[in-house]
């Protein structure tokens, strides 16, 4: 028996604390310990981050995507946690990512469009479009870091 796939897309508050080299090296945390987590439990997704907020694709079993997005909820560096978007998928859209990474002020142009018509409110914010920006942002090898950590950088998704 084959079991579910499903995709969760989701809207956060950032409440991560300091400066910006204090929340640049948070960020590296959590990308380094969801892609260790997300590779066991076989979750696959992308994370979009500005100062903020994260908007997050996750996908795989149902139950792991559960648990995952259990710990993102009571993840003291989120607030004001929205799904906006949970259905069963046939395929993956980050296959090849246990976490991708969308962010930084520099890349902050790469979703600025989201932010223009949403200006971030998650009562307007869609989850297809948040899964349509990482994924289009894949295509760009500069942005899309692969799992395991110190392996060649992906090209494409």
């Amino acid at each position: 028996m084959t079991e579910s796939l499903y995709r969760l897309v989701y809207f956060s508050r950032n409440t991560v604390p300091g400066d910006p080299e204090a929340v640049r090296a948070e960020i590296e945390t959590i990308l380094e310990r969801s892609r260790r987590n997300n590779a066991a439990a076989r979750v696959t997704g992308a994370l979009m981050f500005n100062d903020g907020c994260f908007a997050q694709v996750l996908e795989g079993p149902h139950d792991a995507i559960q648990a995952t997005f259990e710990r993102i909820q009571c993840d003291e560096r989120h607030a004001d946690v929205k799904v906006l978007a949970f259905d069963r998928r046939s395929t993956r859209g980050f296959a090849h990512w246990s976490m991708a990474y969308v962010g930084t002020a520099t890349n902050a142009d790469r979703f600025a469009d989201i932010a223009t018509a949403s200006a971030f409110d998650p009562s307007v914010l869609d989850g297809d479009a948040i899964y349509d920006t990482l994924k289009a942002n894949m295509a760009d090898s500069a942005l899309a870091l692969s799992h395991p950590p110190g392996a060649v950088r992906a090209r494409g998704g």
